[in-house]
């Protein structure tokens, strides 16, 4: 079984939390489904969840370079200057990136996050679409800020060919 879960923001990839935050469980109402691989707490989109051990290493495991796809929103005017930058690696604390594909794109037809970003009135946003197929800690955070953009927000719009199309944000859905 294939469930694709758009993540809601603040919510844990995992189904139990001793915080009592919100969790998977308060989503997926399904048993002996795990996620394939994670997303953080305060990013949302393409979680795969998944009964199948063998798919689940496939999706997550980092050596099988699956392209996972993600829509930035940065605080500033994004350039090509620094998507060059982001193209060909970043140098962070935990070593090289590798390169990316990164673009600028319009805003994308989302659901509004709750709670919305912060908004300053003087500081534009902008978005970027960016492909990568490696997954260090936090990295699309990092390698945004690196290049003189903070993430503002941060959705995962697909893992190889899943994709959260037409799916809000909360929802799942069952494909295999």
């Amino acid at each position: 079984m294939i469930i694709l879960f758009n993540k809601p923001f603040n919510v844990l990839c995992q189904f139990t939390d001793r915080e009592g935050r919100k969790t998977l469980t308060d989503y997926i109402p399904i048993k002996n489904v795990y996620a394939a691989g994670r997303l953080d707490y305060d990013s949302e989109g393409l979680v795969i969840l998944t009964d199948d051990g063998k798919l689940q290493n496939l999706i997550s495991d980092p050596k099988n370079k699956l392209e996972k796809t993600y829509w930035v929103q940065v605080e500033g005017t994004a350039n090509e200057d620094s998507l060059n930058k982001l193209r060909k690696g970043i140098l962070l604390k935990d070593g090289m990136t590798k390169p990316v594909i990164a673009n600028l794109i319009s805003e994308p037809i989302i659901q509004e996050r709750n709670p919305p970003i912060r908004e300053r009135k003087n500081i534009p946003t902008s978005w970027i679409e960016l492909k990568i197929s490696e997954g260090k800690n936090r990295q699309v955070r990092r390698m945004t800020a690196a290049v003189g953009y903070p993430t503002l927000r941060l959705i995962r719009y697909s893992i190889g060919d899943w994709k959260i199309a037409n799916l809000n944000p909360g929802n799942f859905k069952i494909i295999q």
